[in-house]
């Protein structure tokens, strides 16, 4: 069942020739698309149980599918508070890894992340930590503007502050999230090689169970406040 996903294959070799002019770009030109009533709704209900549970220390799992990372992050930081989110209710509902007795301190949240990190970031809502786990690569050469940074909410991700970290099986990927972030930080960020002791998604156990090779980098980042 696990070990049959194909490597990442791509006409791209390295980090994309047009990243840096795209980020800049971004970070000029802040990004104005409307937030729809669905997500702030989605927001104002998750950061209410946040809330509930004595607003601790906050950590997002964005993109977090059916769940199962952030039942890991939950555990492994039981005097935090970890909220993931995902755009996909029937990945959230099927939670079919996940043991009898869970932790209290996690919730997931059918929503749109691109508006969740904006409404994160307007409301002064700061998480100490921020995962990226395993995003859809879009390996293509002409879909750099589909990966997160190369996305305009990028500047958004990054003036959330905390310590952020991404994970995945292509490393250009990863080479390319620690050249933005260096960009719009000031911060020299490196990817490096991934061995988790234990795996924390469904994806991470299907790539290391089919050979690949996994990356990650990660930032400590500081708060931009933009209110």
């Amino acid at each position: 069942m696990y070990a049959n996903s194909s490597p990442i294959t791509s006409s791209q070799t390295d980090v994309h020739t047009h990243l840096n002019a795209l980020v800049a770009r971004h970070a000029a030109h802040p990004f104005r698309k409307p937030v729809t009533d669905y997500n702030r709704h989605a927001f104002d209900q998750s950061i209410a149980t946040w809330r509930a549970h004595g607003s601790k220390p906050l950590i997002v799992d964005a993109g977090c599918g059916v769940g199962l990372s952030t039942l890991h992050l939950a555990t492994q930081f039981p005097e935090h508070f970890v909220i993931g989110i995902d755009q996909s209710a029937d990945r959230i509902e099927r939670n079919t890894q996940w043991p009898e007795e869970v932790p209290a301190n996690f919730i997931c949240v059918r929503a749109d992340l691109v508006d969740y990190w904006r409404l994160l970031l307007q409301h002064g809502i700061f998480p100490e930590r921020h995962y990226i786990l395993y995003p859809n690569p879009w390996p293509k050469i002409g879909h750099l503007a589909r990966r997160w940074h190369g996305h305009p909410v990028f500047p958004a991700i990054v003036a959330l502050g905390g310590t952020l970290e991404c994970r995945s099986n292509w490393r250009i990927y990863i080479d390319e999230f620690a050249a933005a972030l260096t960009q719009l930080s000031g911060q020299t960020v490196r990817g490096e090689s991934h061995v988790p002791q234990q795996t924390i998604t469904p994806f991470e156990e299907k790539y290391r169970a089919s050979g690949h090779a996994l990356w990650r980098c990660t930032a400590q980042l500081p708060q931009v406040c933009t209110r």
